[in-house]
């Protein structure tokens, strides 16, 4: 699974609790893209990074 490059987000683990109070395993996986973004040098680079780091203005996407 992938980890966003900003904020390192990644899949998080817990219990599926069902109506009669049985546990199973549950996985929630982060919404993470594969983007093409601009470095501080001037070129492109493709890293994986969050959608919330996305749209808070973190990562300047790369123009295709």
């Amino acid at each position: 699974m992938a980890r966003c490059a900003i904020c390192d987000k990644g899949a998080h683990f817990g219990n599926n609790v069902s109506h009669s109070h049985r546990r199973s395993n549950k996985m929630w996986k982060s919404n993470i893209k594969s983007v093409r973004v601009k470095t501080t040098d001037g070129g492109n680079k493709r890293m994986y990074v969050c959608t919330s780091c996305l749209r808070s203005g973190k990562v300047e996407r790369a123009a295709i």
